[in-house]
């Protein structure tokens, strides 16, 4: 009897396991893989092509106060920064991609344009290339390498997104034609490159939008970057006579500061400038040039970035017996270094 029970209850054990859902699990399939298009694959290797292309040729900017990003530009060593980069130095140790380290002495800088160049010698570098800034277009794919919060060789990507623009850089400096990206730009990235699928520098990466509501944080995906032909015209000024003589930028030859209830005050004047030409004085108040207001130092420097060398423009000035005119000024060449 114990044995009929036992066979029967083998049975149904049978029975059971041949049913569906019943028995031991199956296996579990691995997750296919997403096939990626070819033109996807292309790109994506174009990228890391370019990285390992550039990357040698950024350097990573030790001022002894901060850190910050630098273009190998030519083969005697000479290094193109951004000016805010370099500010109150004068000696600096660079750092390159594999971790060799080298001292390096300030060329010039031209904080207008906020450009500097500084100089290694004896060390290995790789020259980076530079490419025509006047054929970059508008979302054009572009990565910004540079040394973010001291993280060297760091990549972002994004798209052009914008030419032409003037943005302020604050205390009176007024970049003119830059290039906008959305490619993050975070701090440390200043001075480094950004490159097109070439691997050609396109323009410097020099500051990021902030965001005034936000009580002034960084507009991530709002970046701008000085356009290489810019680049390459100072550089080369400050490598041949340590200073900028061409700039392409007008100047009314004074020394201004904003002040309380508006307008920009005229400290002094360069003599035989075109401000003195003029009859401008120190103790003037620039009201307006053309028909912009200047209600502050960095607004008159917006709307001299807007205009040229040799340009006559009429100002109008406050004087310092209370009279208000209007002069011409024939606009002069923004000099320095």
């Amino acid at each position: 009897m114990r044995s009929l029970l036992f066979a029967a209850l083998l049975a149904a054990l049978a029975s059971l396991a041949a049913m569906p859902g019943c028995g031991a699990p199956e296996e579990p399939q691995p997750p296919r893989a997403v096939e990626v298009p070819a033109a996807v694959v292309a790109l994506e290797s174009q990228l890391v092509r370019v990285v390992r292309a550039v990357s040698p040729s950024i350097v990573q900017i030790d001022t002894g106060s901060g850190l910050g990003s630098g273009v190998v530009y030519d083969s005697e060593g000479h290094i193109v920064t951004n000016a805010h980069v370099v500010t109150g130095a004068r000696r600096f140790t660079v750092t390159f991609t594999n971790g060799s380290r080298s001292t390096a002495t300030l060329v010039g800088a031209f904080p207008a344009n906020d450009l500097a160049v500084i100089r290694t010698r004896g060390a290995r570098v790789r020259t980076a290339a530079f490419a025509n800034s006047a054929k970059v277009d508008v979302g054009d794919v572009v990565l910004a390498i540079g040394n973010p919060l001291g993280l060297r060789s760091s990549v972002t990507e994004g798209i052009v997104s914008s030419l032409g623009r003037t943005v302020s850089a604050g205390n009176g400096t007024v970049l003119p034609s830059v290039i906008q990206t959305s490619a993050p730009i975070n701090p440390g990235n200043s001075g480094g490159a950004l490159v097109d699928l070439s691997g050609r520098v396109i323009g410097i990466p020099t500051l990021t939008a902030l965001v005034p509501e936000l009580g002034g944080s960084l507009a991530q995906g709002i970046g701008f970057a000085i356009p290489s032909n810019t680049v390459r015209k100072i550089a080369d000024q400050l490598i041949e006579h340590g200073r900028v003589l061409d700039s392409d930028r007008a100047s009314l030859g004074v020394r201004i500061a904003s002040i309380v209830g508006g307008g920009v005050l005229v400290t002094g004047v360069d003599p035989g400038g075109p401000a003195a030409a003029a009859g401008i004085r120190p103790g003037s108040i620039i009201l307006a040039v053309g028909d912009e207001p200047t209600p502050t130092a960095d607004a008159l420097a917006s709307v001299l970035a807007t205009r040229e060398p040799g340009q006559p423009v009429p100002v109008e000035i406050l004087r310092p017996d209370g009279r208000r005119i209007t002069v011409t000024v024939t606009l002069g060449e923004l000099r320095g270094g």
